[in-house]
């Protein structure tokens, strides 16, 4: 399924691959430019994991890029309310009116070990790098592909790093651009 010569394909394709269908879509992705991504914001779907846990957290969400001071890209997380996969993409707001959001990342090149996925394309959002190494979430990783060259779709899984060694996921997520 590589971004530049492959039939277009939809997020809604993506929802309904089974795991072994999304893991090959992930290793045929193309490469995914931090550069592309600074000042966007992307739509999440959660997929694979248990319906209980997406209860618990959420099935929808944003993906907001920067450019940091330094010229690398960062990015967050937000908080939407639910409203399903196709619903409207509103920001979860806490008491005071802010938006709800967490889970800073650098967006940094692929390592040169690989990832646990197998992929020779994308990026990593890497958490560890916004998160004292006691912090839980400063383990989890995404590897990210584009399924499009202009980086509207892009397809992620997620990994925990522990002691140097990446330990697979099911977790996936489409990401939609929205600006």
């Amino acid at each position: 399924m590589k971004a530049s010569g492959q039939a277009s394909v939809k997020a809604s394709d993506v929802w309904a691959m089974s795991a072994s269908e999304r893991l090959a879509c992930l290793r045929g992705g193309g490469p995914v430019t931090a550069e592309r991504l600074a000042g966007a914001d992307y739509r999440g779907v959660s997929l694979g994991l248990p319906a209980l846990a997406e209860r618990l957290t959420w099935k929808t969400f944003r993906k907001s890029f920067r450019r940091d001071a330094d010229g690398g890209v960062s990015g967050l997380n937000v908080r939407l309310v639910q409203t399903g996969v196709e619903g409207a993409t509103t920001p979860r707001r806490d008491r005071r009116g802010d938006v709800v959001s967490f889970g800073p990342f650098a967006v940094v090149p692929l390592p040169a070990g690989g990832t646990p996925f197998g992929c020779e394309e994308g990026v990593v959002f890497d958490y560890g790098a916004r998160h004292p190494a006691w912090h839980p979430i400063g383990l989890t990783r995404d590897v990210v592909v584009a399924l499009d060259a202009d980086h509207a779709l892009l397809l992620g899984a997620l990994y925990v790093e522990v002691a140097g060694r990446g330990l697979r996921t099911p977790s996936f997520f489409t990401l939609e651009r929205e600006r």
